[in-house]
């Protein structure tokens, strides 16, 4: 297998020895501090005041990769493990904003398929559920059924944004022209422009997607060939934070202003780039798969310049 150059920026991405200084695997909170235009993440517990009970705080919950009709030793049951990770959001003790689905509903994109996921999303106590597509979503007809279930009125192939307690969330589309990277296009690129051109530069922006927008391991196609034209337009904004799924395992980049959160999965672990021939289903010993499965949890306190995020298992009893 090739490996990539051990140059950051290059074609070919990261090596895995810089890949793995960059790198926060499961088990801790990953603490992203906007200070005077610049991002600094650390791992840490999030700060009081970024989990304190503040009726302006935004809250909201990042999951993905449920892969509802995958069968396979990886994971014998995705509806139990999706079912336990709603649980869980249901159980978090505080009511999210919003739920945001980073993509891969589905395995295999039919119309059961995407019934079922829609019908258990519902069991979510949540203001909103957002969600886009993976590429699993649209094996078959360039995600015509997804957007017919989940985001009809959207723009172009499934695309949108929308504001939230002082916060700007832009929902990108980057699995539906696959050759090898994820691709955004000059629609959607366009959109982001536009978006983006009246916000002041001190407006949070998140940007949620399924492919990562950075080179993670191109060799395995974690990555989107236009995505530096889309971070572009947002380099002028002090805080930019982008949240995708897609490689199943955590990961975080920090480049200037903007930081990339790469999400766990609900359905079964990948290996860690450069690890075996390629992005094939773990199987994990007897008792170990609730640990390599999860949701992630998002504050932000206007004011405190601070966007707490939290990763959290599956593991423990399923929540009542």
């Amino acid at each position: 297998m090739t490996t990539p150059s051990d140059t950051d920026g290059g074609p070919a991405g990261m090596s895995r020895r810089q890949l793995l200084r960059h790198t926060a695997w499961f088990g801790a909170a990953v603490v992203l501090t906007v200070s005077g235009g610049e991002v600094i993440s650390h791992l840490g517990t999030p700060p009081a005041t970024a989990i304190a009970a503040d009726p302006h705080a935004l809250r909201f919950v990042q999951i993905s990769d449920s892969h509802l009709g995958f069968h396979g030793p990886a994971n014998t049951d995705v509806t139990g493990s999706f079912s336990r990770a709603i649980d869980q959001v249901n159980s978090l003790g505080f009511r999210p904003d919003f739920v945001m689905h980073t993509g891969d509903l589905t395995h295999l994109s039919t119309p059961a398929q995407f019934d079922q996921v829609a019908q258990m999303l519902r069991g979510l106590r949540t203001g909103a559920v957002f969600t886009v597509p993976g590429e699993h979503d649209s094996v078959d007809d360039h995600g015509q059924k997804y957007r017919a279930k989940f985001r009809a009125g959207s723009h172009g192939d499934g695309w949108y944004s929308f504001d939230v307690k002082g916060v700007h969330v832009i929902a990108l589309v980057n699995t539906l022209a696959l050759e090898k990277l994820g691709h955004l296009g000059t629609d959607q690129l366009d959109f982001v422009r536009n978006d983006v051109a009246g916000l002041s530069s001190d407006t949070p922006i998140v940007v949620f997607s399924h492919i990562p927008l950075f080179a993670m391991y191109p060799t395995w196609g974690w990555g989107t060939d236009d995505a530096t034209q889309a971070l572009s337009y947002l380099r002028r904004f002090s805080s930019v934070t982008c949240l995708n799924g897609h490689v199943h395992q955590l990961f975080t980049k920090t480049d200037g202003n903007v930081t990339f959160y790469s999400a766990t999965t609900t359905a079964y672990p990948l290996p860690h780039p450069g690890v075996g021939p390629g992005p094939i289903p773990v199987t994990l010993p007897a008792g170990q798969l609730g640990a390599a499965l999860g949701i992630r949890d998002v504050t932000y306190q206007p004011g405190q310049h601070a966007l707490a995020i939290r990763d959290r298992q599956l593991t423990g009893r399923k929540p009542t």
